[in-house]
């Protein structure tokens, strides 16, 4: 009989995982079936409302993004075939997970005369990222970290992910059930947090995210996972915000056409929201309107709150400034702490599913199980530099 999946205080999932692909991918699935199933149950509502698909044509979207995944990065198809094993379901189903914003993002191009803004929200998390580089914060320390804001009718299906996997180095990261890769850290000391962007660019075929995001975070170096960044076609547009546990932080803008990039201020923080703010590509330049108007509204008040780290002197004081920041409400319910909107249909609420505070220096990884204004940041039992793959 399979054990009960450990739970955090708050009650997050914690999975851990390792081995071979396949046999990470088992432990996983059979770990998070009920998480998976949830996952599987809110994204076929959402698609049916949201594009008129049904599972059944979900999963046909599915399929043909198998030979794409499979060709940049085999290890990880097999690890979804693992985790559909393991939770007893189609690889399908796990792969519909995976690339469900590609699909919403493919099925509006398609369907819709001309594609809106609210159509690419659909398909983009929406996030605030920060970076605490060198110099931002009083303790010394080098910190990462992001509100996670996405569908509120996920938030059952969000768990904490540690994955084993030498000689890669060893990750922990916040996902939905059944993605192989969203936001984290890792052993060699880079965290990655991501922001959707938004923006149409035709419909060549590109990766999906969490491939992307997961080979990001397999990087043993920063030039690595820069490479990654750089040099993968995306098929759709997304920020990146890389930070290392050396006080170097960039945010790459990655589309599927041109990247663009930026770097901490003079006093090492650095934010992104969901516009581009290293400059509006070129394809988009003649009718770019925001993915999330109020990503205007959370970067500058982020950056406002941010600024007290550096008054801070030690990691408590730190994480009180961070929670501080990261709890405020301007433009509520679409705060920089969302809240769902009662106005709004079940499948389009919002919410801060989870937000997280990385130290880099110490491999102390924090999160908050749902906003952060009525949670404190929990620490996961992991520490980023125990076991393979570490700096040490």
């Amino acid at each position: 009989m399979t054990e009960p999946t450990p739970r955090t205080a708050s009650g997050l999932p914690l999975v851990e995982i390792s081995g071979g692909p396949r046999e990470r991918g088992i432990a996983y699935g059979e770990a998070a079936r009920d998480q998976i199933v949830a996952a599987m149950g809110f994204y076929e509502r959402a698609f049916t409302q949201q594009t008129g698909l049904s599972w059944g044509g979900v999963l046909d979207r599915a399929r043909g993004w198998l030979d794409p995944c499979r060709s940049f990065d085999a290890d990880m198809v097999t690890e979804m075939e693992g985790i559909a094993e393991g939770a007893g379901v189609d690889l399908l189903d796990i792969m519909a997970l995976n690339v469900r914003g590609e699909i919403i993002y493919d099925s509006s191009f398609r369907t819709m005369p001309a594609a809106t803004e609210t159509d690419d929200r659909d398909s983009s998390d929406g996030c605030t990222s920060f970076a605490l580089a060198e110099g931002a914060s009083g303790d010394g320390h080098v910190y990462a970290g992001q509100n996670w804001d996405w569908r509120h009718g996920t938030t059952d299906t969000i768990l904490m992910l540690r994955v084993v996997q030498p000689p890669k180095p060893t990750l922990i990261m916040q996902v939905e059930a059944g993605q192989v890769g969203r936001h984290g850290a890792n052993s060699a000391g880079i965290a990655l947090n991501a922001n959707g962007l938004g923006g149409r660019f035709g419909s060549a075929v590109g990766v999906p995210q969490t491939l992307i995001r997961r080979r990001v975070l397999d990087s043993a170096r920063l030039s690595d996972a820069l490479n990654v960044l750089v040099k993968t076609r995306a098929h759709i547009a997304s920020n990146a915000l890389l930070t290392h546990e050396s006080g170097f932080a960039i945010d790459v803008e990655t589309t599927p056409g041109p990247c663009q990039w930026m770097y901490p201020d003079d006093e090492g923080l650095l934010v992104h929201g969901n516009h581009y703010q290293a400059g509006i590509p070129p394809q988009l330049a003649e009718s770019y309107r925001p993915l999330a108007t109020d990503s205007l509204i959370r970067v500058p008040r982020a950056r406002r709150g941010l600024d007290a780290v550096r008054e801070a002197r030690s990691p408590e004081q730190v994480r009180a400034a961070v929670h501080a920041a990261m709890s405020d409400h301007l433009g509520h319910p679409e705060s920089l702490c969302t809240h769902p909107d009662p106005a709004a249909p079940e499948v389009r609420r919002w919410s801060t599913l989870l937000s997280s505070l990385v130290d880099l220096t110490s491999g102390e990884y924090r999160v908050t199980a749902g906003n952060p204004c009525e949670n404190a940041y929990e620490l996961m039992p992991w520490n980023l530099y125990d076991g393979p793959g570490s700096r040490s």
